[in-house]
């Protein structure tokens, strides 16, 4: 039992470490506190909930990171479903919000309820004088402003990120590929086409897993059996996993709540179905399944 959990607690660690450098050069948004906020100053809900869901699939570390461990087919194809899943969750939006749950959650916001992700979301340190933007970004308001930035980052998903690679670190020492390959169905195409995005963001949901940490358990995932689409769909879900949700109840009430977490599901696995048809179509699809789980080792 001890040589299994640290068996798991090195993969973890080797995990953070290879994750440690893209984290570095690409933490720029807290998108979820960020989109309370300009709904706050009055920007429509809708584009506030789209400005969230871009703004945590489509940034540079994720980018960095899906290449290092997943390669550039999932990589091209979560930047370009993440598009698509916004204008499906736009038109689910304009189909399916009511103004009475909109003001609902406008009054829920506006009480400002301190979540653990508020941070630099409710604070401006925007460097707007002293020149070009090179000029501003090393004056010395400009470098404190981005370390309080940069500090507040970590703080805000540092205990998602561990969880995230603590399970990933599990998952891959002590759960056997076998028993991967027949939840996922990998025996039977058609079903593990349309069954990976329905179970993807369920994996997310009950793994907690957000941020950037759910990309060295999506490359479990997905040398595990799961299909193209379903990788994808878990790489989206980072939106609904639990800590999110309880954010949600938090800033916006337990209806809106409810309601994100339907029409977000809905429009992530509709999204990577999608994908993964247009993958298959143009057989971008990777015949192997050689996404970089790393060993227990730091070089």
């Amino acid at each position: 039992m001890i040589d299994a959990v640290i068996r798991a607690l090195g993969m973890a660690l080797a995990m953070g470490w290879e994750i440690l450098w893209p984290l570095i050069l690409g933490f720029t948004l807290s998108a979820v506190a960020l989109a309370r906020s300009i709904f706050r100053k009055g920007a429509h809900f809708t584009a506030a909930m789209a400005f969230e869901m871009a703004s945590t699939n489509l940034v540079l570390e994720l980018s960095i990171i899906m290449v290092a461990l997943l390669g550039w087919q999932l990589t091209l194809a979560e930047i370009g479903g993440a598009p698509l899943m916004v204008v499906l969750l736009v038109l689910l939006f304009r189909m399916f919000l009511n103004p009475d749950l909109l003001e609902q959650a406008k009054r829920q916001a506006d009480k400002g309820l301190v979540g653990r992700m508020e941070g630099h979301a409710e604070m401006d340190m925007s460097v707007t004088e002293g020149g070009s933007l090179w000029q501003r970004m090393t004056s010395d308001r400009g470098r404190t402003a981005i370390s309080h930035y940069f500090v507040m980052d970590w703080a805000a998903v540092w205990l998602d990120i561990a969880g995230g690679l603590l399970i990933a670190g599990a998952l891959a020492a002590w759960v056997p590929n076998t028993f991967r390959q027949s939840f996922f169905l990998t025996g039977h195409p058609v079903l593990a086409t349309l069954w990976g995005p329905i179970v993807g963001p369920l994996v997310a949901v009950i793994s907690f897993v957000c941020s950037v940490g759910n990309i060295p358990l999506a490359a479990v995932l997905w040398n595990g059996g799961i299909s193209f689409g379903g990788v994808v769909a878990f790489i989206f879900a980072d939106l609904i996993v639990l800590p999110i949700l309880n954010i949600y109840r938090k800033y916006y009430g337990l209806r809106m709540t409810g309601f994100l977490f339907a029409t977000f599901y809905g429009a992530m696995a509709i999204a990577a179905l999608i994908v993964e048809l247009i993958f298959n179509g143009f057989a971008l699809v990777p015949s192997e399944r050689k996404a970089r789980v790393v060993e227990a080792s730091i070089t």
